[in-house]
């Protein structure tokens, strides 16, 4: 097999660095970054250009273009609905127009499930559902899809919209972090009697399959990324107290009393307030079966829960560390 040269785009942010860690072990891979700012030291990269610098990357003759920068979701909502378009519609226009004018055989787009919906009408959300997104983030995330899918590319290229529900692993930010903190100063867990099923993504099921698409020759096309199995909250309550050696406090409150308090915290910018709640308690399944037929899988080589526990103990080895 010969060399591919892969272009990640936000590589220094949470998922471009647990990627890169993975794919550059492929010796059939060299990886080039592009983000706000060179990180020279991180040695999975043989290039790094900043956006600056986009002109550059003309220089280099890229297999495949991974698209990872842009805003992340705000779960306190504070973000202007402008800045998001601003920047995960603008640079993927940017990165997008630069790949149909070269050679570059594929590229990578990280959408997300918020692009479809905010809540999953049915059984499970799949890639047949309309899409009709409620947040800014979520609205931004499709309209770079529409516009990759509006224009035309050379037969040779592939095209690949992943639509990732809530990846976790090293360096991890948000809910679960909020968990993690909850359990591991032995607070009790006061929203047990919301009984739902989440879908959730761990980097190794996630790194798997880029390598995956790289590789093989699946159909352009838009595909859900997620772990085989959901997992409760209460459940991830449970896989921190474990890894923690903690007691497993879970009180059952009423969901009337919950659902107050949250909207609250709407109000005074508090840690629990209805979209945290909505995260923390909504089920939200995702289905994975398109990506595993197009790539002729049984199943993601890691399991939700050991993705979880291992998420988890690095959360416990990193604060053992400080």
């Amino acid at each position: 097999m010969s060399k591919k040269n892969i272009l990640i785009t936000g590589a220094f942010g949470f998922v471009g660095t647990n990627i890169s860690v993975r794919l550059s072990e492929n010796q059939d891979f060299i990886l080039y970054a592009l983000d706000i700012n060179c990180n020279q030291n991180n040695k999975n990269f043989i290039g790094c250009y900043d956006w600056d610098s986009f002109g550059e990357l003309s220089k280099v003759k890229f297999d495949t273009i991974i698209h990872l920068a842009g805003k992340a979701h705000d779960t306190k909502n504070r973000s202007l609905e402008q800045s998001y378009i601003d920047i995960n519609v603008g640079l993927t226009e940017k990165i997008f127009d630069f790949f149909i004018n070269t050679q570059s055989r594929k590229f990578i787009f990280f959408s997300s499930v918020k692009a479809v919906s905010d809540k999953v009408k049915g059984e499970f959300l799949t890639e047949d559902s309309e899409p009709d997104p409620q947040t800014p983030y979520g609205k931004s995330k499709r309209l770079a899809e529409k516009y990759i899918l509006s224009k035309k590319t050379e037969s040779f290229q592939k095209i690949y919209i992943l639509r990732p529900c809530m990846i976790h692993g090293a360096g991890n930010k948000g809910n679960l972090n909020l968990l993690y903190n909850l359990v591991s100063k032995g607070i009790p867990w006061p929203l047990g009697s919301f009984h739902n099923k989440r879908s959730f993504l761990s980097i190794e099921n996630l790194s798997f399959i880029l390598e995956k698409l790289i590789e093989n020759e699946a159909e352009s096309d838009i595909y859900q990324v997620s772990d085989d199995e959901p997992l409760s909250t209460n459940n991830l309550i449970e896989i921190i107290a474990c890894s923690l050696n903690k007691k497993i406090k879970i009180w059952n409150l009423s969901p009337k009393l919950v659902r107050f308090a949250a909207k609250t915290g709407d109000f005074f910018y508090l840690p629990l307030n209805s979209e945290r709640l909505k995260k923390l308690t909504e089920s939200y399944v995702v289905s994975n079966s398109k990506i595993k037929n197009a790539l002729n899988l049984v199943k993601m080589p890691v399991t939700a829960y050991e993705g979880m526990k291992k998420t988890i103990e690095i959360f416990t080895s990193s604060n053992a560390e400080k």
